[in-house]
C-alpha cells in the first residue's frame, strides 16, 4: 500500500509544504510571509490561522484533492526534551506548543496545523525528530555550575537523517554505527551519534560551539558577564548577539556564507580569517566528538548548506581525515526526512511514540 503524506515546515518568515507519495515527492511549495504579514500577530501561537488557511488555499489552487492524504506531518517544535523518532500528535503536545515550553519558534506551528488539519480528514498526524531531541548521557548534562545544566537543542531531523542514510548505504542499521554528524547552516551542531543515540551534542541555538553565520557559539565566559553587566547593553540586546547578530553577521556584516566565502577568495584579508576560523571550530569540535565515542568513529558525516563549498569539505578534511572517513551529504532535505520518518511507522518498521 502507498501512501500520501503532507509535509509542513514553518520558518520565520516562510512556510515550506510537499506531498509526498511515499517518497516520491508531487509537490512542493515555499509560501513568503512579508515583515507587515507576520507583525500583526503578537505572538508565533497567533499566526495559526494565517498560516493554516494561506496552505490549504495553495493546496487547491493547486487541484489537490487532500482528501486523498493518508497523514500529516509537521516540524517540530521547542516541546519538553524527548527521546528521537517519530511522534503522533496529541492534546498534550498540542498544548506545549501553544505555549513553548522551551521558547516561541516558527516550527511550534509545524504540529499545530499538522493536528487541525489531520482531525478534519481523520488522519494521523506526526512530528519527526523535533530540536529538543534530547539523548545525552549523563555526565554531558554536568557543568561546572550546578545552577545550569548543558541542554541539547539541535538539527536533530537532518542530523539523524544523514546519520541512518550513511548507515542505509553501508548496508547497516543506525543502531549499529558510530558517526560524527556535522550540520552548518545558520546554526552550528556537531552531534557524537553513539548506536542510534545522540550522546553529545552542542547547544545551537543558545551560544555552544563553534560560531556560525549568525550565532556567536562559546565565548570567553567571564568577558560574557562584564558585558552583561556593563550597563551598555540591555538582555535583548545581549541575546541577540548571541543567536541572530553573533558571528559572521558581528564580523562581517552578512548571515550569508557564500557571500563572506566570496569576499575571502577576492582578497579580503578580514574575511578570510574570520571564515577559516569558523572550520578551524567546528574542527575541533569534531575532535572534542572523536573522543565522546572513544575514538570509535565509522564516519564523520558534514551536512547543511555550508557543505556544498568544496573548500569548506577540504580545510575540515585536512583537520580531521586522520579520525575516520570524512561524508558528505550536502544541504538539508527536511521534507524528506519528515516524509521518511512517518512513513517508517505507517509502514510498521517503526511504532510512534506519544508524547507526555
Amino acid at each position: 500500500m502507498s501512501f500520501k503524506l503532507l509535509i509542513i515546515n514553518p520558518g520565520s518568515t516562510s512556510t515550506k509544504i510537499g506531498v509526498y507519495e511515499d517518497e516520491k515527492q508531487i509537490l512542493e511549495e515555499t509560501l513568503r510571509h512579508t515583515s507587515e504579514e507576520i507583525g500583526q500577530y503578537e505572538t508565533i501561537y497567533d499566526q495559526f490561522e494565517f498560516r493554516k488557511n494561506l496552505i490549504l488555499k495553495v493546496l487547491k489552487d493547486k487541484d489537490f484533492d487532500i482528501n486523498t492524504l493518508n497523514g500529516v506531518v509537521g516540524r517540530g517544535g521547542m516541546l519538553k526534551p524527548v527521546t528521537g523518532g517519530t511522534y503522533k500528535v496529541n492534546e498534550k503536545m498540542v498544548e506545549d506548543l501553544k505555549i513553548g515550553v522551551q521558547g516561541q519558534h516558527a516550527s511550534n506551528l509545524g504540529g499545530i496545523i499538522a493536528n487541525q488539519i489531520a482531525n478534519q480528514l481523520k488522519v494521523p498526524a506526526f512530528i519527526v525528530d523535533p530540536c529538543v531531541v534530547d539523548e545525552l548521557q549523563s555526565i554531558a548534562r554536568i557543568s561546572g555550575m550546578p545552577e545550569i545544566q548543558r541542554k541539547s537543542i539541535f538539527h536533530a531531523l537532518n542530523q539523524k537523517a544523514v546519520a541512518k542514510r550513511y548507515a542505509h548505504e553501508n548496508g547497516k542499521k543506525y543502531e549499529d554505527v558510530n558517526v560524527i554528524v556535522a550540520h552548518m547552516g545558520g546554526g552550528i551542531s556537531v552531534g557524537a551519534h553513539l548506536k542510534g543515540q545522540v550522546v553529545d551534542v552542542n547547544n545551537a541555538l543558545d551560544g555552544e560551539g563553534p560560531f556560525s553565520p549568525e550565532r556567536s557559539g562559546s565565548v570567553p565566559i567571564g568577558d560574557l558577564v562584564k558585558l552583561c553587566y556593563s550597563g551598555k547593553y540591555t538582555l535583548d540586546e545581549v541575546t541577540k548577539m548571541v543567536n541572530g547578530k553573533g558571528g559572521f553577521v558581528a564580523h562581517l556584516n552578512t548571515s550569508d556564507f557564500r557571500v563572506a566565502d566570496k569576499a575571502a577568495r577576492d582578497g579580503d584579508e578580514n574575511a578570510r580569517v574570520v571564515r577559516d576560523a569558523m572550520l578551524y571550530q567546528v574542527s575541533k569540535e569534531i575532535g572534542k566528538c572523536a573522543v565522546v565515542l572513544s575514538g570509535k568513529v565509522d564516519a564523520i558525516i558534514l551536512t547543511g548548506g555550508i557543505a556544498y563549498g568544496q573548500p569548506v569539505v577540504d580545510y575540515i578534511t585536512e583537520r580531521v581525515g586522520f579520525i575516520a572517513k570524512v561524508v558528505v551529504y550536502p544541504g538539508e532535505d527536511e521534507l524528506l526526512a519528515l516524509t521518511q520518518g512517518a512513513l517508517s511507522v505507517l509502514n510498521g518498521a517503526e511504532t510512534a511514540k506519544e508524547y507526555k
